[in-house]
């Protein structure tokens, strides 16, 4: 067949949008989408016809095609997945899960006017933050907090508003790199400081700060190596001493905290970290960390600590730029509302649930699953086996949680067979996202809540 004559059985674009078949899509998605889709896919007819000599596959289904191509462009970027990957604040995956509370917060400020800077009492203007700052100081001690879009933008502000042409001294060892190349000495050059590097990588002692200190030193700073660990030959001034320091030549200590934790995670049997109030109470001026990590909450950084320095921090011009909006300061009052209630913490805030979950309830979920998906999946064997969770989003790196796991190999030994398992599940209407490791696809149990909504997706 010469390409004239496939050319000829191209239908013309307005038999197509007169076609009974293709009714319903115009009521769906509207005229012009449907024309802009059919145009498209006359172009791409043409193109093949000319490079291959050959209709398209879906040249005799044409609504099919088109509702396909529709259907895809109206789905959601942002899709809920099932997290078993094993990273509890999985950062390619949103981090922290928003507890009911914060879920319903949100959609309250969404759906009305709301008082983000109106003051009821005045009828006048009031500050953003400021029904945060009130809960934060209740929870830490601080006099005074400040919200800004994430825990980096905290940094710079700290940076930009409290020592802006001067210097900042920091241990050699502290200076880490985070996710997307967030790296310390380039946000203080960002923020217009001079970096003071003091002491070894391994080693940094009280006295190094101290003979560094001169007439331009605006801060003493500590950056919380949450990401990673340094052991062996060791040594590292804690808060309590700098903040002494601090005090004898009145240069503000501050503390970049990263992920920080609101309770004592030790009562829960998980690793310690870092909390805000506790260096709050040693002196500290002020202590950023993130809202979407251990604490539970939206993505913001959090910054708390003395009124002076907080107020500084308001009115400087960055504040605007880095401010939140109404859904995150909804999202996270009423996450930090839970706090005031530690006896239900664990049940009603979803990080921290995940987080203590048993390796014994990993276990069991797994073996209920096994049991009903073997019938289905006859070319894979199947084990419950143990395995290491991580907290991720760069928290306790070293700490690892123990959990069981849902573990598949192909019966023919291919890697390709385990692969194309895995993109096939990635796939599905709600993806399904495990790991290959060792030969196997392994579906860690401990972020999995929804049993019945996996089955519903992996029986489909």
């Amino acid at each position: 067949m010469t390409q004239h004559d496939l050319f000829s059985q191209l239908p013309a674009l307005d038999r197509l949008l007169h076609d009974a078949t293709f009714a319903p899509l115009l009521t769906k998605y509207g005229h012009s989408r449907l024309v802009e889709t059919l145009r498209l896919m006359l172009t791409e007819a043409r193109s093949v016809i000319r490079k291959e000599g050959a209709l398209p596959d879906w040249a005799q289904a044409w609504a099919v095609e088109a509702e396909t191509r529709l259907h895809r462009e109206d789905t959601s970027a942002l899709r809920p997945v099932f997290n078993l990957t094993g990273t509890v604040l999985h950062t390619n995956l949103g981090r922290a899960i928003q507890a009911d509370a914060a879920v319903e917060a949100v959609s309250q400020a969404m759906r009305a006017p709301v008082t983000v800077e109106y003051d009821l009492d005045g009828a006048g203007r009031g500050h953003r933050d400021s029904a945060i700052a009130r809960l934060l100081c209740e929870l830490t001690g601080a006099e005074d907090a400040c919200i800004v879009n994430n825990n980096a933008a905290a940094v710079l502000l700290m940076l930009a508003a409290c020592a802006s042409g001067e210097e900042v001294i920091v241990s050699r060892g502290e200076l880490v790199e985070i996710g997307g190349a967030f790296r310390i000495p380039d946000v203080m050059r960002q923020a217009g400081c001079i970096l003071q590097e003091v002491g070894t990588t391994n080693r940094t002692h009280l006295k190094d700060y101290r003979s560094a200190i001169n007439e331009k030193t605006a801060l003493l700073m500590k950056v919380h190596t949450s990401n990673y660990q340094i052991a062996g030959f060791t040594k590292a001034i804690d808060e309590a001493e700098l903040a002494e320091l601090g005090n004898e030549y009145n240069i503000p200590v501050v503390v970049d905290l990263g992920s920080g934790s609101l309770v004592d995670l030790t009562q829960y049997g998980l690793p310690a970290e870092p909390m805000p109030q506790r260096l709050i109470g040693a002196g500290v001026s002020l202590v950023s960390f993130s809202g979407d990590k251990l604490l539970g909450g939206p993505q913001a950084g959090i910054i708390v600590g003395k009124r002076a320095l907080i107020e500084r921090l308001q009115s400087h011009p960055l504040k605007r730029a880095l401010r939140v909006d109404k859904m995150t300061l909804a999202a996270l009052e009423a996450t930090l509302r839970l706090y005031r209630h530690p006896e239900t913490l664990r049940e009603r805030l979803p990080t921290l649930r995940l987080l203590t979950r048993t390796a014994q309830e990993c276990t069991a979920l797994a073996q209920r699953l096994m049991a009903a998906l073997m019938p289905h999946y006859p070319e894979f064997t199947f084990r419950v086996e143990p395995c290491l969770s991580q907290i991720g989003s760069g928290s306790l790196p070293v700490d690892r949680l123990p959990a069981a796991a849902l573990t598949l190999a192909p019966l023919d030994g291919r890697g390709g067979t385990l692969e194309a398992l895995a993109q096939k599940w990635r796939s599905l209407p709600v993806p399904v996202i495990g790991r290959i490791t060792d030969g196997r696809l392994w579906l860690d149990m401990r972020c999995l809540e929804d049993e019945t909504g996996l089955l519903e997706m992996l029986l489909k």
